[in-house]
């Protein structure tokens, strides 16, 4: 689309270019602001597409799954907000991704500012990292079902597409998310379930179970470094 909205505006110009060697200056120019609207244009997509793109590219959706379903293994899941939760999951996506970033600023951006590259290869070169990533993060069987759908067969993992390995990457996330999870929720079922053996063997039916094991989930939670632990884990898993 992109290719078609500038050859339709360059034959637009060239159309009411008069044909004198005066107006060659003027031609220019205008193709000089054709060039800046297409910038300007793929500029605001960018912008627009930056929430999907932080969500597919990074380790925002495995860090956001796990601090949502810990609210539900503690029982409390409203607490933290959901507002709590998306700002913390951020900020640790920024912290687990800062070499990341930092190696695209390094061998994209600064490059273009100084104006040693163009903005397509600055693209391509920003490109790069996040590929080098979502591999080392992604599971192999999960890469191998979507190139096989696709079938594809990149005799390097460097020349796998995007369009394969962002949803393979989406797929391990969810996976690795949900194995974690997995774990925290199994010392929290064992409280409710000797809280709920007690209650009966005391005939108290009608009290319900999550009442009186929550404090104690938060307390062995607390009592355990539970956010240390668990933010230390999340942060280590990422290679």
């Amino acid at each position: 689309m992109k290719r078609t909205l500038f050859l339709t505006l360059l034959l637009v110009t060239v159309l009411n270019a008069p044909a004198s060697a005066e107006t060659v200056n003027d031609f220019l120019s205008r193709l000089g602001q054709i060039d800046i609207t297409l910038k300007l244009i793929f500029l605001i997509t960018v912008l627009s597409l930056a929430p999907a793109i932080l969500i597919t590219v990074t380790s925002f959706t495995r860090i956001v799954i796990i601090l949502s379903l810990l609210r539900h293994a503690l029982g409390t899941p409203q607490t933290p907000p959901n507002q709590v939760v998306i700002a913390l999951s951020l900020f640790l996506t920024l912290f687990t991704m800062a070499p990341t970033f930092e190696k695209i600023d390094e061998v994209a951006i600064r490059p273009y500012l100084n104006k040693e590259i163009s903005d397509v290869e600055a693209v391509k070169r920003s490109v790069e990292p996040l590929k080098e990533f979502m591999l080392k993060n992604t599971r192999k069987e999960d890469l191998k079902l979507f190139l096989d759908i696709r079938k594809e067969k990149p005799k390097s993992p460097e020349e796998v597409s995007l369009v394969t390995l962002i949803p393979a990457f989406m797929v391990s996330e969810i996976k690795t998310a949900l194995e974690v999870v997995f774990v925290i929720f199994l010392p929290f079922i064992v409280i409710d379930l000797l809280v709920a053996s007690i209650l009966m063997s005391m005939g108290m039916m009608m009290i319900p179970p999550m009442m009186l094991s929550l404090p104690f989930k938060l307390i062995l939670f607390i009592a355990s470094g539970g956010w240390e632990l668990l933010i230390k884990s999340i942060i280590v898993s990422y290679r």
